[in-house]
């Protein structure tokens, strides 16, 4: 299974660390955060990585190259435009393949184990949900009998960590350009195609300076 890590953000929020340097690049206790992210995936089995970006991606790919010192390959999807999530994930495609692939948004800090992505998917998508942070109280989805749902249904609401795993059938009907992710999903299911799983341990969306500080307090402690 081949992974991808969204990268494409321009982290407006945590300026102005982001201003020369891109939100992936952030260092939390010395090392950027994506850093994280790619050997994480390498330790879970992961060899192949699709890494897309936007907003001074050549920084990224300087820095992290073709992979070989984490033990994988790397290919980059380059994005003259923002895409979205939707869009970014449907443009590297081609380099992603016709099987299942794993998704991990390159802005959360996590101890979920990338291992578990492996599993065979049944559906278009898995998600791993996460108990709702302070941020985003309302939550997104609902989990019954590992099943995702839309929040419309009864039930308590979680929140999407930005990890998953996708099928690039769900994609199927789209097109080239800017769109977003979230209402592929819904579609899905709307039909039944779409498993969870909720992930009780370390989640952390690094999002503003504070959440940054957090994960920072969490490394230093972790040491």
């Amino acid at each position: 299974m081949k992974a991808m890590i969204l990268a494409a953000g321009k982290g407006e929020r945590l300026r102005p660390l982001t201003l020369h340097t891109p939100k992936p690049l952030v260092q939390a206790a010395g090392t950027p955060l994506i850093e994280y992210h790619v050997r994480a995936l390498a330790a879970a089995g992961f060899t192949e990585l699709v890494i897309n970006h936007a907003w001074l991606g050549q920084q990224i790919e300087d820095y992290l190259g073709d992979g070989a010192r984490f033990g994988l390959r790397i290919a980059y999807s380059s994005e003259g435009e923002p895409l979205e999530t939707g869009g970014g994930i449907f443009k590297a495609l081609p380099l992603l393949g016709d099987e299942p692939f794993a998704v991990i948004n390159g802005d959360i800090f996590t101890d979920y184990p990338f291992a578990e992505l492996r599993k065979p998917l049944n559906g278009l998508a898995h998600l791993v949900l996460v108990n709702n942070p302070a941020h985003h109280p309302q939550g997104d989805f609902i989990l019954q009998q590992g099943q995702v749902h839309d929040a419309a249904a009864d039930g308590e609401r979680l929140t999407y960590s930005g990890i998953a795993v996708l099928h690039p059938r769900l994609f199927a009907a789209c097109q080239p350009g800017a769109f977003k992710l979230a209402p592929l999903l819904r579609e899905a299911m709307a039909a039944g195609q779409v498993s969870g799983e909720r992930h009780g341990g370390c989640w952390i969306d690094v999002g503003t300076h504070e959440r940054l500080a957090e994960v920072e307090r969490l490394l230093q402690e972790a040491r």
